[in-house]
């Protein structure tokens, strides 16, 4: 298994590229169920997570091939809308197959999904929801069993929270519905108008993606298209915190900084100095900088996706934060690894509190519980003095695509390792 090794306390500095959205791609390749022929995404990033979706499909009777950061989905008829549990378990978006097998062949037995272990992330809005659009629901023995025997009706769903996965699953099944379906208090995350940008290019009829209220009018059937996946707003958040933590002066390239004003409004309250062009954003170095408070909240609030990664900042920072996380119920995991690395955090069941301390950071053999704590981790190492080993790094590679060689061509001393080559400390 291989680990990372970090020799910390150097400046980053220089340009470096993000790739491809992972949660933009993954709902946008499972789209692909729902119209046979040649499906082609550009700037899909090599992950763990896309090979995972590739196998899937292709158990789905779909062919996917990949030359660069193109892929090709050939999606032909099902013969049996059946996703298993060997397949589904190592990631959960695969419940995203759920809705475009059941709005194609009217029946579809999913089953129930693994991935991070960040909290239960329950499925019972999707499931919920899909039953409003007609489908008989059962859950058992670990699977969902969907069925509409007369086809999806058009309806209108309001969700409980506000549920990325949730929505996605219920735009992928209502672009084929009879009639309108409105999904109030949707998710509004750019993924999510990323896919519907693909799907209105496929037919779909859709309107008011980005906001709290979609309206879709379903259409008898959709054709296969291209599509160029948005660049990863949380790859790029974590590498321009890399800049942050490091005291370096690095400027991230090929972003959307309008996606990330929660995290650089953040920074420029820490003292960071800032700047940001249409696709590019650089961090400059500071010799004092503060703590700040963040709460998670679905977007455009502050991701959760990045709140391991800032933790990891403020425990440099001068003063005091305290971090909220309102998304997740088992989201603090990396504490006590940031905790073996010298940091002081007080976790409670939703809220650390972080004092900070510029020479907080010690290297030591930590590991990695889940994908963005790996990513804190590393960025811990890299202002850590002396060694860090970042252990179980297959979680890393789920979602962050050659992160070491990113940071590495921005000067940070780090590797990837074989468990043969660095035994456990």
């Amino acid at each position: 298994m291989d680990r990372i090794v970090i020799n910390g306390g150097h400046s980053l500095s220089g340009k470096v590229a993000t790739g491809g959205s992972k949660n933009a791609a993954l709902p946008l390749l499972f789209a692909s169920l729902l119209a046979n022929g040649t499906h082609r995404f550009n700037n899909v990033p090599k992950l763990m997570d896309i090979d995972s979706t590739a196998i899937l499909l292709e158990h789905l009777d779909c062919t996917m091939h990949r030359e660069g950061d193109q892929v090709t989905v050939e999606t032909r008829t099902c013969a049996e809308p059946f996703a298993p549990y060997d397949i589904v378990r190592k990631m959960r978006a695969s419940i995203l197959c759920l809705g475009p097998l059941l709005a194609r062949y009217g029946e579809a037995r999913v089953s129930l999904p693994g991935g991070c272990a960040i909290g239960t992330r329950p499925i019972n809005l999707h499931v919920e929801a899909l039953g409003q659009l007609g489908a008989e629901m059962e859950v058992e023995g670990g699977y969902v069993h969907a069925w509409a025997n007369h086809g999806l009706t058009g309806n209108t769903i309001v969700f409980e929270n506000a549920t990325v996965g949730g929505t996605e699953n219920l735009l992928l099944a209502a672009t084929l519905a009879r009639g309108t379906t409105i999904l109030e208090n949707a998710a509004k995350e750019p993924e999510i108008v990323d896919l519907a940008d693909y799907l209105r290019a496929m037919g779909a009829r859709i309107e008011g993606d980005g906001s709290s209220v979609i309206h879709i009018e379903g259409v008898d059937q959709l054709q296969p298209a291209e599509h160029t996946v948005i660049p990863d707003r949380i790859e790029a958040g974590t590498l321009l915190l890399a800049g942050a933590i490091s005291g370096g002066d690095v400027t991230v390239t090929q972003c959307v900084p309008g996606h990330l004003d929660a995290l650089l409004k953040r920074l420029s309250d820490c003292g960071f100095e800032l700047e940001t062009g249409p696709d590019w954003m650089r961090i400059m170095p500071r010799s004092e900088w503060g703590a700040v408070d963040i709460s998670t909240e679905p977007y455009p609030g502050f991701p959760t996706d990045l709140q391991a990664q800032f933790m990891a900042l403020m425990t440099l920072a001068q003063g005091t934060s305290v971090i909220t996380e309102r998304i997740f119920e088992n989201r603090f995991m990396h504490v006590q690894e940031l905790a073996r690395m010298g940091a002081n955090i007080t976790p409670k069941t939703q809220v650390a509190i972080v004092r900070g301390d510029s020479g907080a950071l010690s290297g030591a053999p930590v590991m990695a519980t889940d994908l963005r704590a790996s990513a804190s981790l590393v960025l811990a190492g890299l202002a850590a003095e002396n060694e860090t080993v970042v252990n179980r790094i297959y979680h890393l590679d789920r979602g962050y695509e050659r992160l070491e060689e990113k940071l590495k061509t921005l000067g940070a001393q780090i590797e990837r390792r074989s468990e043969s080559e660095h035994p456990v400390s």
